[in-house]
């Protein structure tokens, strides 16, 4: 990808970054360890962004 990017896609882009983290330890125990993983969890080698 080049270096030089438009704003929109920037943002897209670190939005997209923000949300590939893993579920927080405090919602873990706020929710009894039912929710443990992210479901929306993405590998960058294996899946392609649709931006």
């Amino acid at each position: 990808m080049s270096r030089n990017k438009e704003l929109g896609r920037k943002i897209r882009l670190l939005n997209r970054v923000k949300a590939n983290r893993r579920v927080p330890g405090w919602v873990m125990m706020k929710t009894d360890r039912k929710v443990t993983q992210n479901p929306k969890r993405r590998n960058w080698r294996r899946n392609n962004l649709k931006l």
